[in-house]
């Protein structure tokens, strides 16, 4: 019996590739999404009026920075964070453990208590905080 040959080929072949032709198209879509959506945070604590000072010397490292805000009302913020007075040196002892380069910086209002002050000082001494710095305004 001899093989007789058709003229129709049946294609079984199946494209193993993955269409990368629309993956631009996506990939652009996604980062213009992403942009429009992020939400960039500033630190967001309350409003002091920090005291004058005749010099002032510049701090731009943020990476290694823990923000203590203390108002005249005897509220303390640690980065965005209510807390009370005998908590900050267990939060500032956490983030050293974390980042043992952390410098604290204090901004407190001119019509703060020296009390409420003092009593942070006295927590970052408790947590070994070596590296403190306190904010104020250049004197005009």
């Amino acid at each position: 019996m001899a093989h007789i040959q058709s003229r129709f080929f049946r294609r079984n072949r199946i494209s193993q590739e993955i269409p990368t032709g629309p993956m631009a198209d996506i990939s652009f879509l996604l980062i213009i999404f992403f942009m429009v959506t992020t939400v960039f945070v500033v630190y967001r604590g309350f409003p002091v009026d920090l005291p004058t000072a005749e010099k002032i010397d510049a701090f731009h490292g943020k990476r290694n920075v823990v923000n203590i805000w203390i108002s005249p009302q005897g509220r303390i913020m640690v980065d965005e964070f209510d807390t009370r007075l005998p908590l900050v040196g267990n939060i500032i002892n956490a983030k050293l453990a974390i980042n043992p380069r952390i410098v604290v910086l204090v901004k407190s209002d001119r019509n703060t208590p020296y009390s409420m002050i003092s009593g942070v000082i006295e927590e970052l001494k408790k947590a070994s905080a070596l590296r403190v710095s306190f904010i104020a305004r250049a004197e005009k």
